[in-house]
This record gives structure tokens, C-alpha cells and sequence, in this order.
């Protein structure tokens, strides 16, 4: 529960310094969730406005890496491994066969709910007649772990086990939305969850090049207020640059292991989003000394060239910043968390699922 009087101080400070409309972006989809729980956005002066970003990784993963994962789950070598919310999310079938892992689990696949990527060690000692594939998803946040298991299998020789790899990369994403004229983004509110990780050079960079202020921010709903009142003073100072809001956390320097691990099984490449268009060095891929872990080398997948839509609901759009989930037809009707019709309203963290469950 947040500290009422300091709330009520943080948004009397708001009222008394924003004096021209603004729109800022909230990129974590854990941050979207707190702000639409408690209500902070109608708590907000008139005129300041939050907009929704692609911050949830389960909903940003193209709908042919789930399609790829359905192929290999159909092999009776494979134990197709993933986290909760991916076992869910559709790939791109339209024709009422098997569209998510837990509809190819029903239908007799060896599909696995893990909670931890080095669990796929385990399985893979324990089955050396089976090929283990962890489809691995997640922002800088989940790739260490990712990164530490492929490092831990190479060391142990182990020749059962590989990855599917979609591991994104937040900074690039923001930049890319930033540039997009349709985008109405004046400032960023950056997931500090991630900048805890990495450090906070590329987001002084993207300051720089896009001359907007970016507030690196924590996820309670004190921590987000301040962070919106660093931004609006920015803003109402025309004085772009970063703030680190998150300063209990997140270092400039980031985590330097978990960085050198990062970079040293993955190499920064161009790909698609789901809902985007390719983003410049926006995934992970693995650099050669791990490529023999490499799930689409070892069974001949491609990798994912283009972003796909989420056919009759808005879930492009949504991701994008471009609309708010209330204004897709589809939304509460069609398309709920049961019957999902695109990610953002399957992952705990999709927007989408954040309107169903707090504005409906």
C-alpha cells in the first residue's frame, strides 16, 4: 500500500508544474499494470498522458518463433520447454488447429512449464535420448540466466539440449517508437528493471539522439508518480536528458557480470517484434561458439524476418503506443484472457490483460 500523504505531496507537485499538455510513455508492462490498479492515470493533471509501450516480451515475440515452437513440440524427440505465460500465446494459425503450446501439450506433445532456464540441464541429463528446446523469451532482465545455462552446457559437453531463441532489446525498441511520426512520445518512463542490468549508457545515448528526457523508473505507485514528476519537470524546463528515478537499483555501470555474461553468449542483431516492423539490433542471437546450441540451426528453422499483425484485434497498435486497448472492437468480446486474440492480453504484463483486468 503506498504512503497516502506522500502521494497526495508527489501530485500536488504534478498540478502545481505541468502547464502545457504532454504525452509520456511507460515502456514496462509490469509499470502499465501498477498505473492502471491504482488508478494513477486519472489521478494525473489534465492534459498529462500516459500511453502504453511494447514492455512485456511474451507479447512482443513473433507469432513464427511460436510457430517454430509448435513444430518442434510436434516431434517425438523434442521436449519443447517454455515459461508460463509463452505456453499461451498464438502463433500465427487461423485455421482452428493447434495455435499455442498448451493446445499442442493437449494434443499429446511433450510441452513443459519450467520456472528457471537451467531446469532444461536437468531434463536434458535425464532424457539423453531427447532432444531439450527451451524457447527462451524475456528483455536484458531473463537473459543472463538464458546466457549462464548455454555457458553452463558448454561446459558439460551436453549435446541433447538448444535454444529457441527470442530475447529482445528494450533500448532499441524505444528508439524505434521515438522516430515513428505517428507517435505522439514526449518523454520516456524506462523499466528499471532492466536498466539494473545493463547499466544506463544506452539510454543517455537515446537521450542524445532523439533529445527527449528519458526517467529510469521503479514499478510501486510512489516510485512512478515521482518518476512522471522528474519527466514533467524536464519537460517543462526543455531540458532533455536522463534522470535515474530508480537510484536504490539501478547503477550507471548496470551489473557488470550479468552484462559480460550477456555479451558473451549473445551478439546484438536485427529482427522483428511482433506487432513492429524489424528493429535495429533489437534481439539477441548467439554468437558462434554457441551456435551449436542454436535450435533453428540444428533442425533447419529460419529466423523470423518480419512482424506479424494479430488479425482482428488491435494488439499491433496497441504495442505500438498507436491505441489504447479499450478502443479495439474486439476488446472484452472477442478477445479475452481466456480467449485471447493477440498477446497483450495473454501475458500478466500485456496491456490488454491490464484493461480486462482494472477498466473493463
Amino acid at each position: 500500500m503506498p504512503d497516502p500523504a506522500a502521494v497526495h505531496s508527489v501530485l500536488e507537485a504534478l498540478q502545481r508544474q505541468t502547464n502545457r499538455p504532454w504525452t509520456l510513455m511507460e515502456v514496462c508492462g509490469g509499470q502499465t499494470h501498477t498505473i492502471l490498479r491504482w488508478g494513477l492515470d486519472q489521478l494525473l493533471p489534465g492534459g498529462l498522458q500516459l500511453i502504453h509501450g511494447p514492455g512485456c516480451p511474451v507479447c512482443v515475440t513473433p507469432a513464427t518463433t511460436i510457430d517454430q515452437a509448435l513444430q518442434l513440440a510436434a516431434r517425438s524427440e523434442v521436449i519443447l520447454c517454455s515459461f508460463g505465460d509463452m505456453l499461451r500465446v498464438p502463433g500465427s494459425r487461423s485455421d482452428g488447429g493447434v495455435s499455442d503450446l498448451l493446445q499442442a501439450r493437449a494434443a499429446g506433445a511433450d510441452v513443459r512449464l519450467i520456472t528457471a532456464p537451467l531446469q532444461t540441464l536437468d531434463l536434458a541429463a535425464r532424457h539423453p535420448d531427447r532432444q531439450v528446446v527451451l524457447l527462451a523469451a524475456g528483455f536484458e532482465t531473463t537473459a543472463p540466466a538464458t546466457a549462464l545455462l548455454l555457458e553452463q552446457a558448454r561446459r558439460l559437453a551436453v549435446d541433447n539440449l538448444s535454444l529457441l531463441a527470442a530475447h529482445v532489446r528494450v533500448v532499441p525498441a524505444m528508439e524505434r517508437l521515438s522516430a515513428d511520426p505517428h507517435n505522439q512520445i514526449q518523454g520516456f518512463l524506462a523499466a528499471g528493471h532492466v536498466a539494473a542490468v545493463m547499466g544506463t549508457a544506452e539510454l543517455e545515448a537515446l537521450v542524445q539522439r532523439r533529445h527527449l528526457p528519458v526517467v529510469v523508473c521503479g514499478f510501486n505507485p510512489l516510485e512512478l508518480l515521482q518518476a512522471l514528476l522528474a519527466c514533467v519537470q524536464l519537460l517543462e524546463a526543455g531540458t532533455p536528458r536522463l534522470a535515474n528515478a530508480y537510484g536504490g537499483v539501478v547503477r550507471s555501470q548496470g551489473n557488470p557480470a550479468a552484462r559480460l555474461l550477456v555479451q558473451q553468449v549473445f551478439a546484438a542483431a536485427d529482427g522483428p517484434w511482433r506487432g513492429l516492423s524489424p528493429i535495429s539490433r533489437g534481439v539477441l542471437q548467439l554468437r558462434p561458439p554457441y551456435h551449436r546450441f542454436d535450435a533453428r540451426q540444428r533442425f533447419g528453422l529460419p529466423l523470423p524476418q518480419a512482424a506479424e499483425e494479430d488479425g482482428p484485434c488491435c494488439g499491433a497498435a496497441v504495442l505500438q503506443g498507436r491505441c489504447k486497448p479499450p478502443d479495439c472492437p474486439s476488446f472484452a468480446t472477442a478477445c479475452t484472457p481466456l480467449h485471447p486474440l493477440g498477446a497483450p492480453m495473454v501475458s500478466h504484463e500485456g496491456a490488454c490483460a491490464a484493461y480486462y483486468a482494472y477498466r473493463r
